[in-house]
C-alpha cells in the first residue's frame, strides 16, 4: 500500500482509487489540490511536531501549492504545511497582502490581547486565546524581520473625524493579520489554537502558582489586585495577568 506522506509528495492524485489519497476531492485524476486535515481525527500525526527547516527555494514552492489550496477553498486566511500533510516550516498568509512564511521565528512581542479564533483544521470550531497585538518576526527570506501591529498608524488618518471608521478598520485588519501570524507559527512548532484556549491557559496557571496566590490582573487602564481563584473569571472576560 502506498503511504500517505508518497502520496503527498508526488504532487497529484493518480485516480486509482488509493486508499490513502491525501487530495480533496479523492481520486479525481490529476488533482493537485492536498486535503487539510482535521485536528480532532488521528489521520495527521505531523499537526502535533515540530517541523523541519527548509531552504528558501523549497519554501517558496510549498507556499504556492498553499495559496493554489486557499484560494480554491476560499474560507481561510491562513494555511500551515502541516495541515496538508507536508513536513515543513512553512505557512502562508492571506489579510491585508499575501505573505509567506519560511522557518518563521518571533523575535519580540508585546500588548496581549484577548481574540477569537477559528481553524481551518477544526471546522466550525472557535476558541477564546490569547494572543499578542504587536510581534517582530524573523523568517528565511528577511532576516531583518518583519513588524506586524494593530496599533492605529499615520497613515491610517488618525485624528481626521472623516476617516475614523477607515482608521479603526485597517487597525483591527493588522490586528488579525498579527493574531493570522502566530497562529501559523504555533502550527509550525506543532500547537494548535485549542492549546492556547484561555480556560486551558487558566488552569495550567492555577496549578503553577496556587489558587490563593494574589495576583495582579489588567484591562485596558484599570487594575485589580485578587487571589488568583476569584481572578479567573475576570481572565475569562478580557483581563490578563500583569507581568510586573
Amino acid at each position: 500500500m502506498l503511504s500517505k506522506e508518497f502520496l503527498t509528495e508526488r504532487g497529484y492524485c493518480c485516480g486509482h482509487g488509493c486508499l490513502m489519497c491525501p487530495y480533496e476531492p479523492k481520486h479525481i485524476k490529476d488533482n493537485t489540490l492536498l486535503k487539510v486535515a482535521n485536528c480532532f481525527k488521528e489521520d495527521n500525526p505531523l499537526i502535533q511536531k515540530k517541523l523541519r527547516r527548509v531552504s528558501v527555494e523549497e519554501g517558496e514552492t510549498i507556499a504556492g501549492k498553499l495559496f493554489q489550496i486557499l484560494n480554491k477553498r476560499g474560507d481561510g486566511i491562513g494555511l500551515a504545511a502541516n495541515q496538508v500533510g507536508i513536513d515543513a516550516q512553512v505557512a502562508v498568509v492571506n489579510v491585508r497582502e499575501p505573505l509567506v512564511l519560511i522557518n518563521p521565528k518571533i523575535i519580540s512581542k508585546e500588548n496581549e490581547i484577548p481574540y477569537y479564533e477559528g481553524c481551518l483544521s477544526y471546522p466550525g470550531k472557535g476558541v477564546n486565546t490569547k494572543r499578542y497585538r504587536d510581534i517582530h518576526v524573523q523568517t528565511a527570506q528577511e532576516q531583518s524581520g518583519w513588524l506586524f501591529s494593530g496599533a492605529p498608524q499615520p497613515e491610517d488618518g488618525v485624528g481626521q473625524w472623516e476617516d475614523a471608521d477607515k482608521s479603526k478598520n485597517d487597525a483591527e485588519l493588522r490586528t488579525l493579520e498579527s493574531v493570522c501570524v502566530q497562529h501559523e507559527i504555533d502550527h509550525l512548532n506543532g500547537v494548535v489554537c485549542m492549546d492556547r484556549r484561555i480556560d486551558m491557559t487558566i488552569k495550567r496557571t492555577e496549578k503553577k502558582i496556587g489558587r490563593n496566590q494574589l495576583v495582579t490582573i489588567k484591562k485596558g487602564d484599570a487594575v485589580q489586585v485578587l487571589k488568583y481563584k476569584k481572578a479567573q473569571k475576570f481572565l475569562n472576560d478580557g483581563w490578563v495577568l500583569s507581568e510586573d
